[in-house]
């Protein structure tokens, strides 16, 4: 299969899921910055899925551009990695309404724990499509760096679900930030797998 055509429709859905996400914030109560204040809990939601998603685009341009070709594996595991995504702005939506519950955070880590664990069986379909070693080596470096990153989000979850809520969220941006740090330092160039 042509993986520019799958790149270019999993772009577009990833693109409306993070539109949907701005269509979802709730509006002001009056035009006050009191009441935009009351609105921060939505906002820093809206901020930390946006992120996420950012982050795994990223990371999904980056595996198309290292891999030369997909099989049918791979688009299979791409629709799951979208539909989970599609959940994004209704788990974000609950969690800005209902930011203490521990439901409701369980909900949104579980969403993206199965979005990261979607990626992660990208990665590891991506190593065994194209077998170039510079690619494998690619694939098995994120790979290991995702394991890390679900690990810390499944310990949030966790601990959001036990003792306070909250947890949960923090877990996925400290998950955010983690990911972020460490892919600055790829050791595979991209230019170099070409």
């Amino acid at each position: 299969m042509n993986k520019d055509r799958l790149g270019a429709f999993m772009d577009a859905v990833i693109a409306i899921v993070m539109t949907i996400l701005v269509l979802e914030l709730d509006k002001p109560s009056a035009p006050t910055f009191k009441a935009f204040w009351d609105l921060r809990i939505n906002f820093a939601e809206y901020a930390l899925s946006f992120l996420w998603l950012a982050a795994m685009w990223t990371s999904l341009h980056n595996a198309w551009h290292v891999a030369d070709k997909i099989s049918n594996r791979t688009m299979w595991l791409s629709m799951g990695l979208l539909f989970c995504s599609s959940l994004f702005p209704y788990a974000t939506s609950l969690v800005g309404h209902y930011f203490f519950s521990d439901a409701v955070q369980g909900f949104y880590g579980l969403i993206v724990i199965a979005t990261t664990g979607m990626l992660i069986l990208i990665y590891r379909s991506l190593a065994k499509d194209d077998t170039r070693p510079d690619t494998v080596q690619y694939m098995r470096h994120v790979c290991r760096l995702l394991l890390i990153d679900i690990g810390i989000k499944i310990v949030g979850t966790i601990l959001g679900v036990i003792f306070w809520p909250p947890l949960a969220s923090i877990g996925i941006l400290i998950a955010a930030v983690f990911i972020a740090v460490m892919r600055r330092g790829n050791p595979v160039k991209y230019t170099e797998l070409k």
